[in-house]
């Protein structure tokens, strides 16, 4: 994402809910588990990681809906409380100073590309990875493959 394209702005289908992205993010994942499946009724999902402080709410309130994670600790999801579109969430291990926005409420999505496919060894097999970017079969060590400096914005978020 480049700087002129932000803030990029969101929301819900209803449009009772509009944000903004104020910072690009840090990591993008497109997630092939099947809990990732499960809940979005797809094949995938791709959440941006952003710091929480860097997604600004422009109308409308989401709630807070608690769910089950694979991890065992859980996830609270942010919804519009009209259409029930999932919009961010907030994952057990990084708690809510990172926001994991889900990159199709942005209102120009084709931005904001993934860096790294997570957990194909649950993807669908009619799903073809061209390997343009780095695939893993579970989860991943974030010294790997995140650049330096949104490993420092990660750091930062949590202490903050």
């Amino acid at each position: 994402m480049e700087p002129d394209d932000l803030p990029a702005g969101g929301g819900c289908t209803c449009g009772a809910v509009r944000y903004e992205m104020t910072r690009a993010p840090m990591f993008v994942h497109c997630c092939h588990c099947r809990w990732c499946q499960r809940e979005t009724g797809s094949a995938f999902v791709l959440n941006a990681m952003v710091e929480t402080d860097q997604v600004v709410i422009r109308s409308g309130k989401p709630v807070v809906v608690g769910t089950p994670s694979e991890s065992g600790r859980g996830q609270k999801i942010l919804r519009c409380p009209d259409c029930h579109v999932a919009l961010w969430s907030h994952y057990g291990g990084a708690g809510k100073c990172v926001a994991f926005l889900r990159v199709g409420t942005l209102d120009d999505p084709d931005r904001v590309p993934p860096d790294i496919h997570i957990f194909t060894s649950s993807k669908q097999p009619w799903v073809s990875l061209s390997h343009d970017i780095p695939v893993v079969k579970d989860y991943y060590r974030r010294s790997e493959y995140w650049p330096a400096d949104a490993i420092e914005r990660y750091k930062l978020a949590r202490e903050g």
